[in-house]
């Protein structure tokens, strides 16, 4: 599922029911329509912070396990998901941002070896907001955050997952 391309107000999302509100906001959060479904129990919502807010509160509130396997629902970057075309269009369009994309050989090889590391260390993809980042930027943090402690990355990557969703959510609500 991608994101809408309309617009939608807040006022028009605080009146919907929960089918209609996880299919409008359920696909900001990669593949996890669980994190929409318990948000919409939270409406209404005063404003676009209060919405993130709440949809971040779930998956934060969730038990670890949920946790792990909601960071294991991202994509890898330029994964094997980019390499089948499977990723969301939203995955897709913010790897292509970054140059993801595009990678030499050597570039690419290098992001393999960084990914198939991390994963093994921490147990879920590592995540990072890529609009946020250079290509360069993305490969240092990878070298640099597979050292970290797993409960740190795992802290990291739900702060990633918050830059995000918010850029998803801005780019499907009006104001």
């Amino acid at each position: 599922m991608t994101l809408t391309t309309t617009r939608l107000n807040l006022a028009a999302l605080n009146e919907m029911d929960r089918d209609a509100f996880v299919a409008a906001v359920g696909p900001t959060f990669e593949n996890s329509p669980w994190v929409a479904q318990a948000a919409w129990a939270r409406r209404p919502f005063a404003d676009v912070d209060a919405l993130h807010a709440a949809m971040l509160d779930v998956v934060r509130q969730a038990p670890q396990e949920r946790r792990i396997a909601f960071l294991c629902g991202h994509p890898e970057l330029a994964g094997r998901e980019a390499q089948a075309g499977t990723m969301t269009a939203e995955s897709v369009g913010e790897q292509r941002s970054a140059g993801l994309d595009a990678l030499s050989r050597d570039e690419l090889g290098e992001m393999q070896y960084l990914n198939r590391a991390y994963r093994e260390r921490h147990g879920f993809p590592f995540i990072i907001a890529v609009r946020r980042n250079t290509k360069q930027q993305i490969f240092e943090a990878m070298r640099t955050r597979a050292a970290a402690s797993t409960e740190t990355e795992q802290r990291a990557a739900l702060d990633q997952i918050g830059f995000i969703t918010r850029g998803r959510i801005d780019a499907l609500l009006d104001g």
